[in-house]
């Protein structure tokens, strides 16, 4: 099942905010907070809350379901509204500077569970001779 979560008018650009979103593309749910606790880019705070929040709406909906099953199926980064401000310039000019946003969507996939068969005999096979 897949289960999708919206950031929107993220106060970063969404060229920074790509590079980040590229180290967790297609990782579990753990892996993937792992990689953004300890990135030091500010897009990695914003990406750290969505997947929280994804996590959160996941769960919400089917209680029983683990974070180890889910994995991030796709991310995308798009472009929010961009702030227009002023800024002084020489001469008595004045300058545009864009303060650009981002808008993020990620969608989480569970994962297939396999069932693995264990030998009771301690891993190894008995052999009749």
């Amino acid at each position: 099942m897949e289960y999708k979560t919206i950031l929107r008018y993220a106060r970063n650009t969404p060229r920074k905010m790509r590079y980040v979103v590229d180290m967790i593309r297609n990782k579990p749910i753990p892996e993937a907070q792992r990689i953004l606790k300890y990135t030091p880019k500010r897009a990695s705070y914003f990406l750290h809350k969505l997947v929280n929040s994804a996590l959160a709406n996941a769960t919400n909906r089917d209680v029983n379901l683990a974070p180890e099953h889910l994995i991030i199926s796709s991310i995308t980064v798009g472009d929010g509204p961009a702030f227009k401000r002023w800024r002084s310039a020489s001469m008595g000019r004045a300058t545009q500077v864009k303060k650009r946003t981002s808008h993020v969507t990620i969608v989480l996939k569970t994962i297939p569970q396999t069932v693995r068969s264990v030998n009771r005999a301690g891993g190894k096979e008995n052999k009749a001779k």
